[in-house]
């Protein structure tokens, strides 16, 4: 076992998926000389050279496209794109072309990419460079969208997202990238499309997705002193999600909390809770609980910023509301 950070994580998947297999490739904003942003890609173009990683223009589209073409040629490539919010500027590139290509030639060939970007709320950083956008791509048949939320995770899942022949959007938090975890030293896969339960509990239900893990399982912790069991399930992957392991949790507890941080309206939580009560309605004893961004721009002043990203204390206030405490 070692300590590892989650940037270290990432890094690591990169480099041991490289060193055996020279069709991957890596490009993006500064992920060569820099070792991006994050320092999440340091080292890896002295190790493998230029032709493997290079560093890209400010250019979204190009860069997504220049992928999809290398993934349809034979390569796999890595495109990290710096921050989710700029995904959008590829948006045709990544829900006409790089989701449906694979639908619409057939056999003819594979898209067996990934595209990397760092996301979320992160102190200061604005409404244009600070949002969490799954709920923006979900809509994307043929598109996979992973969302790790701990050290092993991302290690686990990247590995498993480079060898996919599916696209696949792979979605870093900011604030996860100097958490800390011993991961195994020896290699290892994750199963995309897997949730995991990272807390088990008999009184409510909470789904959450990525920095809402740590917060709602420091939920569970304060409201098992006062008698509240929580079970904690991590998706992992949002798309395909695992939803039969949230009904049979629901099945357990009865009661149901989705916590996330993107926006409100047109969540996540909205797209669980509509599926819990379609396919497992007569089990729960209340009704779904959401806790998510408010349907605001991420404010520029943190104190404002922090008033509009869910917190502990809201995940609380919204489990005792579906257990009538």
């Amino acid at each position: 076992m070692a300590m590892k950070t989650y940037a270290q994580a990432v890094n690591d998947a990169l480099r041991e998926e490289m060193r055996q297999d020279k069709n991957i490739v890596l490009f993006g904003e500064d992920v060569a000389k820099h070792g991006g942003i994050f320092q999440a890609t340091k080292g890896l173009q002295e190790e493998f050279g230029g032709d493997r990683v290079k560093d890209a223009p400010i250019a979204e589209t190009a860069i997504v496209g220049a992928a999809i073409g290398a993934a349809a040629t034979g390569l796999r490539p890595v495109a990290e794109i710096m921050y989710g919010d700029f995904l959008l500027v590829a948006y045709h590139e990544i829900y006409h072309m790089m989701a449906k290509w694979r639908f619409m030639h057939g056999e003819e060939f594979k898209i067996p990419m990934v595209i990397r970007s760092a996301q979320g709320s992160s102190f200061g950083a604005a409404c244009e460079h600070s949002n969490c956008v799954e709920p923006l791509f979900i809509h994307s048949p043929g598109l996979t969208i992973i969302s790790p939320s701990n050290v092993y995770d991302v290690k686990g899942l990247l590995k498993s997202a480079i060898r996919s022949n599916n696209p696949v959007l792979f979605l870093e938090h900011k604030q996860l990238y100097k958490s800390k975890m011993e991961i195994p030293d020896e290699e290892y896969t994750l199963p995309i499309g897997v949730a995991d339960v990272k807390r088990q509990g008999s009184d409510c239900t909470v789904v959450a997705i990525g920095l809402m893990v740590g917060r709602s399982l420091e939920a569970a912790e304060i409201l098992a002193k006062e008698g509240i069991e929580l079970e904690v399930i991590d998706p992992r992957t949002i798309a395909p999600m695992d939803y039969q392991a949230i009904y049979d949790s629901v099945a357990k507890t009865h009661r149901l909390v989705v916590a996330e941080e993107s926006n409100l309206t047109g969540g996540l939580g909205a797209e669980i809770s509509a599926r819990v009560m379609e396919n497992a309605f007569f089990e729960l004893d209340a009704p779904v609980g959401r806790v998510a961004a408010l349907d605001v721009p991420i404010p520029y002043n943190v104190e404002l910023e922090i008033q509009v990203v869910p917190s502990v204390e809201k995940i609380v206030a919204a489990v005792k509301t579906a257990c009538n405490k």
